[in-house]
């Protein structure tokens, strides 16, 4: 006995478990009984709830915020798909009269150039009948276009192939006559 005296070997009261790491998560399974059992701490166990709450609290009103911008006149400034015929030879490149169809509705409208669209090709040779492809945001003045597109006026909606067939047809009735 002296000699355990001599190395300092304290004698254990538990026996020695070691942890194996098998998967990422440790195995403590063969400890938990060895551990002196202590009561939970009920002041942090009501704070960790309250927290919880409060944090499910702010997400739900971030939702909220958000569904309530997409439906606020910030959405007005999306762009809106729309298909032109145009009705008379435009005087003023940067408005042009057409008949516009947004969503089926048909609505004799002024098309607005901003200054990309200006020098597009497609824009600078416009003519009376033109079929357009438009994307652009609808104002009290008339339709702002960002985006055109010259089409054929097979591919307008169905709303506005009457109209593009009529104005074809009085356009060559009005053309005929000179032609010899």
């Amino acid at each position: 006995m002296s000699d355990n005296r001599s190395l300092n070997i304290i004698p254990q009261s538990r026996p020695c478990v070691i942890l194996a790491m098998s998967n990422p998560a440790w195995h403590t399974s063969f400890v938990e009984p060895l551990l002196p059992t202590s009561k939970p701490d009920t002041i942090r166990e009501g704070q960790r709830t309250e927290m919880t709450r409060i944090a499910i609290l702010i997400g739900y009103l971030l939702l909220v915020t958000a569904r309530l911008t997409q439906t606020s006149p910030v959405s007005a400034e999306e762009a809106v798909l729309a298909f032109a015929v145009v009705t008379e030879l435009p005087k003023d490149k940067g408005r042009v009269p057409a008949q516009v169809a947004i969503d089926g509705a048909v609505t004799p409208m002024t098309l607005l150039a901003s200054d990309e669209i200006l020098p597009n090709l497609a824009w600078k040779t416009l003519e009376v009948c033109h079929a357009l492809k438009l994307e652009g945001q609808k104002t009290s003045e008339g339709f702002r276009v960002h985006t055109v597109r010259a089409i054929d006026s097979a591919m307008l909606p169905m709303v506005l192939q009457g109209f593009a067939g009529d104005c074809l047809l009085k356009k060559a009735l009005d053309v005929a006559p000179f032609v010899d």
